[in-house]
């Protein structure tokens, strides 16, 4: 059974076969902690939670690393670009470790909320500080990267002559450098488009270490490069990240890699798209920056709702990794109804009362299913296309909970076993109705079905009145009663 993934590298799909057999190494750009987590955060986190879970399903053991970066960077190469984990702390007056650690925190409780893996390894920039100084010091020493004034820059010209800068990325930077130079107020560097491999760090910067050059801090780019190697050695098969974070984030780290042992680290760049609020960017500037905490509370004002965390997931995983997705309070709305329809279909395999054949057209939808969802997956991930089979079978679900159509014991456990499988083992939804305490779950459930019972026997004495308050209060308190031939069900 072939796994395609699509390779950013080479713009096309192919199939996935990792370096060491049975083993993966799987390198993760993960967040800089300088606040709340938002969306934007979440696609990537849940995009390449569904691939570790997918690889580990098919038998690969699986080292995930995803890193935090907690250092003082170029925000994308920016020179004079802020600090911002430092920023923060000045004006908390805490210490910049305290900034990374809360917000860290806060990540990680974000994740487990929506159900994301943890990983296998998750290294923060300041512990490799170390590597990243040797990363620099064998690049220097190939001859691509120059010292200036205490900072260490990489040379685009020189490596651009002996390998190829811009595979991943597509663009051709010979007409960027031969203009550069055209440029006033190149300063320290000799093009404009060379980008910082270390930086000294000016008198009033927090985060600083000691190095060969200067006491400084590392460029934005080492870091992965760094630590990738460390985890995942100097080859390794995938590397993944959000789309914004091809160019220059990962053209550098190619760059990197190169320049320091030759050739590239990574066999597969896998990229998610990007999250649009209403057709437009995600930004604070443009009021429509929503956090995950206020996506869980319903506190902003483009949320007419909270929503939770499976929602949330549910509705990410309703498109394509690839494909664009625009927010939108409707869209959220829609997720919520298809999630709940998924899950109570689910739940209500319990309730069907097995026969001894299966009819003609459950057999069909029942016999192909779990081929179709392995289908879609193995089809670089088409995790909408798996939720669009999983609803097919909630309608013959729901007509054999309507006892219009039969299925055997043995079709009726294969269907339980792959909704559970493709639902919650690898798609990674979960039921939060429960809360995660069964033995509460079930006493409550009791409960209900003891005045569901009580009702029952109301109608039987025909005693309307009673009968219709038991269900009256009941839907006050949010609960929905149908009443089937077997009797009434009931749900949240």
């Amino acid at each position: 059974m072939n796994f395609y993934i699509y390779n950013t590298l080479s713009r096309r799909k192919e199939i996935f076969k990792p370096i060491a057999e049975n083993h993966v190494g799987m390198y993760v750009c993960g967040p800089t902690v300088y606040g709340d987590p938002h969306l934007g955060h979440a696609r990537p986190a849940i995009t390449f939670d569904l691939l570790y879970r997918y690889l580990q399903h098919l038998g690969y053991k699986v080292r995930y690393v995803r890193n935090i970066t907690d250092v003082g960077h170029l925000e994308h190469d920016a020179d004079e670009g802020e600090d911002k984990i430092a920023k923060k702390a000045k004006l908390e007056q805490l210490e910049p470790m305290e900034i990374a650690q809360y917000y860290t925190n806060r990540y990680h409780q974000a994740m487990e909320a929506l159900n994301v893996l943890p990983p296998s390894i998750e290294p923060h920039a300041t512990g490799h500080i170390i590597e990243q100084i040797k990363l620099v010091e064998e690049i220097m020493a190939n001859g691509y990267a120059y010292e200036s004034n205490g900072s260490v820059y990489f040379d685009i010209e020189k490596y651009n002559k002996d390998h190829k800068y811009g595979k991943l990325s597509g663009r051709n930077l010979d007409d960027v450098i031969n203009n550069s130079r055209e440029l006033d107020g190149v300063g320290e560097k000799k093009n404009q488009v060379d980008f910082a491999l270390w930086k000294k760090a000016q008198p009033e910067h927090i985060m600083r270490w000691p190095s060969p050059w200067s006491d400084g801090f590392p460029g934005w780019h080492c870091e992965c490069t760094a630590m990738g190697r460390k985890y995942l050695g100097n080859h390794f098969d995938i590397h993944g990240g959000g789309m914004d974070l091809v160019f220059p984030h990962h053209e550098c780290e190619i760059a990197q890699a190169t320049a320091s042992q030759g050739d590239d680290m990574v066999k597969y760049w896998m990229h998610n798209n990007m999250l649009t609020i209403n057709g437009q960017k995600m930004g604070k500037s443009l009021g429509n920056f929503i956090t995950l905490n206020q996506f869980f509370n319903g506190e902003h004002e483009l949320l007419t709702q909270p929503y939770s965390p499976m929602v949330i997931r549910f509705f990410i995983l309703s498109a394509h990794y690839r494909s664009p997705v625009d927010f939108s309070d409707e869209a959220l709305q829609a997720s919520q109804k298809g999630l709940d329809r998924l899950l109570t279909a689910i739940a209500d395999i319990d309730r069907i009362q097995a026969a001894k054949t299966t009819d003609d057209a459950t057999k069909k939808v029942v016999s192909e299913l779990k081929q179709k969802c392995y289908d879609a997956m193995n089809d670089d991930m088409q995790s909408q296309v798996v939720i669009s089979n999983l609803f097919d079978a909630c309608r013959v679900i729901n007509s054999l909970v309507d006892h219009k159509g039969t299925i055997s014991e043995s079709d009726l456990a294969e269907l339980k076993e792959t909704m559970n499988l493709f639902t919650f083992d690898i798609l990674g939804l979960k039921n939060e109705a429960s809360g995660g305490n069964e033995a509460r779950e079930e006493a409550f459930g009791k409960v209900v079905d003891m005045v569901l019972e009580l009702r029952a026997k109301a109608k039987a004495n025909k005693d309307w009145a009673t009968s219709d308050l038991i269900r009256d209060q009941l839907a006050a308190l949010g609960f929905q009663v149908k009443d089937t031939k077997d009797g009434a069900v009931w749900k949240l």
